[in-house]
């Protein structure tokens, strides 16, 4: 994040082709597929001029929908009107762009190193209160949106549990919003964040499904991965 940027929120692009790259917001940012837009997604499932994201009060933001064939996004659910955006929320452009909203208050965690309350025998670590999270000693950079930060560490607490899906609505959704997810969202939740661990370890699955169930963590150890080779 560039230092005339820290003022302002920023938009941060994670998964898809512009995983990485990120934006300031000030007054107003156009998504879409034309070349006109701010935030360019060159996808077919992506209309010309797809969403909207406007400052409508000092330090309030909300996104809209600008008519788009298949539609956007926030934290796994269709917006049908203008929505306020609250620091961490996902934004999905027609599920072929993950946007993360970093508000003007809030720093994205910095790379460190493994405190000693966070180490444990698994290859998979996670820090909580910085919410940065370690696959075999490799900081997962982008950090994870708030969604799969939440699903990750509901499996990790309570690891070699299974997770029902009612409880992962529960815990990621809210009970507010329960109601409308569905079984395709946790599905897609599910599988975002398999790809996340399994872009740094390949190797490894850790994410395991309890079929008719739920989920459950395997947390591969260091030891088990040497008896491998």
């Amino acid at each position: 994040m560039r230092e005339s940027d820290q003022e302002t929120p920023i938009i941060l692009a994670h998964d898809g082709q512009l995983d990485g790259q990120n934006w300031s917001v000030k007054d107003e940012l156009i998504f879409g597929r034309d070349s006109s837009c701010d935030v360019i997604v060159n996808d077919r499932q992506v209309s010309r001029q797809h969403a909207c994201l406007r400052a409508i009060a000092p330090n309030q933001y909300e996104i809209s929908d600008l008519n788009s064939k298949n539609g956007t996004y926030i934290n796994g659910a269709l917006i049908t009107e203008p929505s306020l955006l609250k620091d961490g929320d996902e934004i999905k452009i027609a599920l072929a762009q993950g946007f993360l909203f970093i508000s003007s208050d809030s720093t994205l965690p910095l790379p460190g190193k493994m405190s000693d309350n966070t180490k444990r025998p698994g290859r998979l670590l996670i820090d909580e209160k910085a919410r940065i999270v370690w696959v075999g000693e490799k900081e997962i950079s982008p950090p994870l949106s708030v969604s799969q930060f939440d699903l990750l560490y509901l499996l990790y607490s309570n690891e070699n549990e299974v997770i029902s899906r009612d409880r992962i609505v529960e815990q990621v959704w809210g009970k507010d919003q329960a109601v409308g997810v569905t079984e395709q969202a946790i599905d897609a939740l599910i599988r975002r964040l398999r790809d996340r661990l399994t872009k740094i370890d390949p190797e490894n699955e850790y994410i395991i499904t309890v079929r008719g169930v739920g989920f459950i963590l395997r947390n591969t150890s260091f030891r088990d991965q040497s008896e491998k080779v």
